[in-house]
């Protein structure tokens, strides 16, 4: 098992002013430039991984270093794989100490982006360190709950963590689940990296249109492939 606790991250204080609307040469300007540079002295985005590899593989599942995970698109994503890389990854928790006035909404909303910020940087390192590291030219993920609920369920995010120790997990970087299979702190997620030769994204099986974090659009083609060899079991 390997942290990653020292990740390099930047605000891009101009483009996120853009971003979020807000208007330049007002009082808000100005304290958000002050809310980003406390975020650069205190942020501390966090990611664990380890090196896993396939025991077996049935029809709908395939098994992890003993343990087994039922998905249909992960069997088939994990078809040509026999090294795999689960991981956990969060933003932390140092933004969660950062004072927010009863009712400050806004204020609210700008440290929910930064944290985002601060998610992405540590998901864009663990992915240049494997590439680097395993060399490993391209990598897809997956993970339980993302994409509609039957592609690879919620539920066996309990299974996903029994990769790890999860004392050791919580010790190492705050992050641990609770009984409804919710990571906490926010902004964390966990997951398998898989080498691939082909982009991948679980949103290419999601029918949610509207979805805020939506990376790639619905591939009816890809659903259907996968609901017909589903069907055949």
């Amino acid at each position: 098992m390997v942290a990653l606790v020292d990740i390099p991250f930047n605000i891009d204080v101009n483009q996120s002013i853009k971003r979020l609307g807000i208007r330049p040469g007002t009082e808000h300007v100005r304290n958000f430039r002050s809310l980003a540079s406390k975020v650069r002295e205190i942020g501390r985005p966090k990611v664990l991984y380890k090196v896993s590899y396939i025991d077996r593989r049935s029809a709908d599942s395939v098994t992890i270093d003993g343990v087994r995970f039922t998905s249909l698109a992960l069997r088939k994503n994990l078809d040509a794989v026999q090294r795999v890389f689960p991981y956990i990854a969060t933003c932390g928790t140092e933004l969660d100490t950062i004072e927010i006035a009863q009712g400050d909404l806004l204020k609210k909303s700008w440290i929910a982006f930064l944290k985002q910020n601060l998610f992405l940087a540590g998901m864009e390192y663990l992915q240049g360190h494997i590439n680097k590291r395993y060399k490993i030219p391209k990598l897809a993920s997956m993970n339980p709950g993302a994409g509609d609920a039957s592609v690879w369920p919620i539920e066996q995010m309990e299974q996903l963590f029994t990769l790890f120790d999860e004392d050791e997990v919580e010790r190492l970087i705050g992050v641990r689940t609770t009984k409804n299979h919710i990571i906490v702190p926010d902004m964390s997620i966990a997951g398998i990296l898989f080498p691939t030769k082909i982009d991948f994204y679980s949103c290419q099986l999601c029918h949610r249109e509207k979805c805020p974090d939506r990376r790639a659009p619905f591939e009816k083609e890809l659903w259907e492939s996968i609901n017909r060899e589903e069907n055949q079991y």
